[in-house]
């Protein structure tokens, strides 16, 4: 159903989205029923993405028969191929948790003119949950504005993020900035679809997200909700054109630049002393990880036994603080030995000072 209050352009979206869902939500009364195949290893797609994609190329195509097709699952095949007009289509994202039965997915449109998000929709099938935005607008979930988190520290900050799974991710730089950033948040989470995972920021349900490997499809509806939420987004160091760039960062605007320079040197981007700053850092990590494998290393400078409590206040001023002073050693125990004589009456002999022999019991 149409809404008068939203642009005719969204609203053939939001028609578009809601079919896909449709078929989303029926078969995943029978997920096991649907045919899964491999794109590459741990990338999967279904029959379902194609039929959702089908059905969402049609509607957009029927009203807009002038307008580009940029789609996961068949590219520009479709749509006209010199348009302003570009539709960008993820027909599911968040394949793996679909086929699995984990409810953590989304339909994902928007529309490019000229370069620039114009349009967006993201829908969510299994709550019912849709997220809007057009450009100059404001965003908007299920026709409630909606604006990005109003925290401001990040030791209060929910961010979610996506971790590596293609071959050939980069996995040591991911524990790496996990060991930067984990002890800095209230909390980390990996729902599993990059789309949603914006909305969600776009909405305040969670303060930050970040990732790479991203494609266009994966971030360009989500990254209009976030802006037009007053969030910002753009790549590891901060700049704004970064739909190509294969990662993202999007948060509140006073989160976002605490972010920013705990990123930045992880970022394909980063000018060469940050990328060295990196360089050194994941091999730091990646010689703990060892180290917690042999029980007999010095673990004092372990990464990722850092506690979360007063990291900041440590960060401020802990290079300051005196050493602590060493315990004292324990006084030695003073045992005496009780002889009776022959009347029964116990005779104390004068105490003396002993130590148990290593491996005997102490004496009682």
């Amino acid at each position: 159903m149409s809404s008068p209050n939203l642009h005719p352009m969204l609203n053939v979206a939001v028609k578009a989205a809601r079919a896909a869902g449709a078929i989303i939500n029926r078969a995943a009364l029978d997920v096991e029923a649907v045919r899964v195949s491999q794109k590459q290893v741990n990338d999967f797609v279904t029959e379902v993405d194609h039929a959702a994609e089908q059905v969402i190329i049609e509607t957009l195509l029927t009203a807009y028969p002038g307008h580009g097709i940029l789609a996961e699952e068949s590219g520009d095949e479709h749509g006209a191929k010199d348009s302003d007009y570009v539709w960008i289509i993820d027909p599911l994202d968040g394949t793996t948790n679909f086929i699995h039965g984990f409810p953590v997915y989304c339909v994902s449109i928007a529309l490019s003119v000229k370069g620039k998000i114009e349009q967006a929709v993201v829908y969510d099938p299994t709550r019912n949950d849709l997220f809007t935005a057009t450009r100059g607008r404001g965003a908007y979930m299920n026709d409630r504005r909606i604006r990005v988190s109003k925290r401001i520290q990040l030791p209060q900050c929910l961010i979610s993020t996506g971790f590596p799974f293609r071959t050939g991710d980069n996995f040591k730089q991911y524990l790496a900035i996990m060991a930067d950033l984990m002890p800095r948040f209230a909390g980390l989470r990996r729902p599993g679809a990059a789309a949603l995972d914006l909305a969600y920021v776009a909405a305040g349900f969670t303060d930050g997200f970040f990732e790479t490997g991203l494609q266009p499809w994966d971030v360009a509806a989500g990254s209009l909700l976030v802006t037009e939420a007053g969030g910002l987004i753009g790549n590891f160091t901060g700049e704004s054109d970064f739909m190509t760039h294969r990662e993202c960062l999007a948060a509140a605007p006073r989160i976002y630049g605490q972010i920013v320079p705990l990123l930045s040197k992880y970022s394909k981007f980063a000018g060469v002393d940050d990328k060295m700053r990196a360089s050194d850092r994941i091999r730091a990590v990646a010689s703990s990880s060892r180290a917690e494998a042999d029980p007999t290393a010095d673990t004092a400078g372990d990464l990722y036994a850092r506690s979360t409590v007063g990291l900041h206040e440590a960060e401020a001023g802990a290079d300051d603080a005196a050493p602590a002073p060493a315990a004292a050693a324990p006084a030695p125990r003073r045992l005496t030995r009780v002889k009776r004589a022959a009347d029964g009456a116990p005779a104390a002999e004068a105490p003396r000072t002993a130590t148990p022999a290593e491996g005997e019991p102490d004496a009682r």
